[in-house]
């Protein structure tokens, strides 16, 4: 037995038993989790039959030769797809849709010989004929950086171990930027550039974040025209910027990092675009010259508003698109660059998930955008901002006898014990509702600000076809769904909200 681990933190102290096992390369910390996983396996032996028949159903449901929708990017149409009995997916693309098909990475068979494979990050070089990827081979998010000649098919001979993933081009076409993880705690801290057949320990460090409470990441912007560094931790966030054209300059910063202050940045024109949480709890949308990133220089693009959290924006020639989310749905907005009139795109279900999904075209007047509902399978579509027009260009097919109209979903709000909406999302089979109750799953989740990430996670139409019962998806008491709390209250009413709102969404629902 190991003696607990005093702690002390704040003015608190903990005692913590299983402190050793942080320590992942010490013998005994993997001989005690072996042995836990043959006890877990052991206790559930009897369930392995019941879990195997409810693998071979839901996989049953899902289409196992696929192709994602290709996605413009440069001179090419990038796409993904699966193939029946093949467990990875492979990467590709063509000049056109009726060109022929050049597969980038088949990772069925980069896995080869390896028991965990995942490629995490691919970039394209600016001329497209190099593509740059990382490789984890463990399961810890710990890569290897490599390269492929797009024109011979050839692998290079650069390899760069102990990356985090992040992975950001340089206008030249020979300069990679990347981060590299801390060799103990796997947080990514360092920014490092990367010449095209350099020696990969001669790298050039370019930023180092010294605060353990921030990890680092490196990005381009959609215009291509600069590079990007962020430092982020949980409520405050901080970006060093340089022109993409000029890798082996100095990064400048954008604005120091203030405790509480979160921002993110994006450029279209003469501007850079600021998303940020500075006298706006919801985020407000702000833009300054590119010339002059001062506080003092920002302007108000899009104000704050207390029902409304500004999500993310994506930028065009000609327009402006805003993700927003209000009363736990989300919306989006296009706003034209000339000053037009603006207009929210309209969905017809009550509850559903919108995002805007591959959008690396700048010049277009296309939005590409997914959505899903509680009854529709994942859908792409094309908005073309100008007539208003859209496309649907796939929904996933769900194999067997799902009949979405069998199903009804609705959108209900109850009130916490401090008087927050909180919103519900139900969906059940029309046939099988009756009066007086019924049985439920009651799932939800939003802790540390997040939201369900997909309304179906809970009620995937593959789980309704077998349900007969309703399915709730909820949100906890600290999510955001309608707009962020002030951090202090919300942290400090934590704990004792989150019960109360699980019961009180339970109770709506059985009223």
């Amino acid at each position: 037995m190991h003696a607990p681990t005093r702690l002390e933190a704040h003015g608190h102290v903990r005692l913590d038993p299983f402190y050793w096992l942080r320590e992942r390369d010490n013998p005994a910390v993997r001989k005690y989790l072996r042995a836990e996983n043959a006890h877990l396996d052991a206790v559930l032996a009897h369930t392995k039959p019941l879990k195997e028949r409810l693998f071979e159903e839901i996989k049953g449901r899902i289409k196992q030769t696929d192709m994602s929708v290709p996605y413009r990017r440069g001179p090419s149409l990038y796409y993904t797809r699966t193939e029946d009995g093949r467990e990875y997916p492979i990467y590709c693309r063509r000049a056109s849709p009726e060109a022929p098909e050049q597969v980038l990475l088949d990772v069925n068979e980069l896995a080869r010989g390896h028991d965990y494979f995942a490629i995490n990050a691919r970039e394209p070089s600016p001329r497209h004929d190099i593509l740059a990827f990382a490789a984890d081979t463990r399961g810890d998010r710990v890569h290897t950086i490599r390269f492929k000649d797009l024109t011979t098919g050839a692998m290079l001979g650069d390899e760069i171990t102990g990356a985090s993933g992040y992975l950001a081009w340089a206008n030249d076409n020979r300069t990679l930027f990347y981060t590299a993880v801390h060799p103990t705690t796997l947080r990514s801290y360092r920014a490092y550039r990367h010449t095209l057949g350099a020696d990969p320990a001669a790298d050039v460090l370019v930023y180092q974040e010294v605060d353990e409470g921030f990890s680092v990441g490196v990005s381009k912007t959609k215009t291509e025209a600069y590079l990007l560094i962020a430092s982020h931790q949980t409520v405050t966030s901080e970006y060093r910027y340089l022109s993409a054209d000029q890798p082996t300059g100095e990064p400048r910063l954008f604005l120091q990092r203030r405790q509480g202050h979160e921002y993110d940045l994006e450029h279209c024109g003469p501007y850079f675009y600021v998303r940020t949480n500075d006298d706006a709890t919801n985020f407000r949308l702000m833009r300054t010259p590119v010339t002059d990133t001062s506080r003092q220089r920002w302007e108000e693009v899009i104000p704050h508003r207390d029902d409304v959290l500004l999500e993310g924006i994506e930028v065009f020639r000609d327009h402006l698109v805003v993700e927003e989310r209000h009363r736990g749905l989300m919306r989006l907005r296009v706003r034209p660059w000339s000053g037009g009139e603006e207009h929210y795109l309209t969905f017809d279900e009550p509850a559903y998930v919108a995002r805007v999904a591959e959008n690396y075209e700048l010049d277009t007047t296309v939005l590409r955008f997914a959505y899903a509902s509680l009854t529709t399978p994942p859908s792409v579509y094309d908005y073309d901002m100008v007539t208003g027009t859209r496309s649907l260009l796939k929904r996933d097919e769900v194999l067997g006898d799902f009949e979405p109209e069998r199903y009804r979903t609705e959108r209900l709000y109850a009130q916490a014990p401090d008087g927050v909406e909180v919103p519900i999302s139900l969906v059940y089979r029309k046939d099988l509702r009756q009066p007086g109750g019924n049985p439920l799953l009651l799932y939800g989740y939003g802790a540390y600000g997040r939201r369900l990430p997909r309304l179906r996670r809970a009620s995937d139409p593959r789980r309704l076809c077998r349900s007969r019962r309703a399915v709730r998806p909820g949100r906890q008491r600290r999510g955001t769904a309608g707009g962020r709390r002030p951090q202090p209250a919300a942290r400090s009413l934590l704990r004792r909200d989150r019960p109360r709102a699980v019961r009180g969404r339970a109770d709506h629902d059985a009223g």
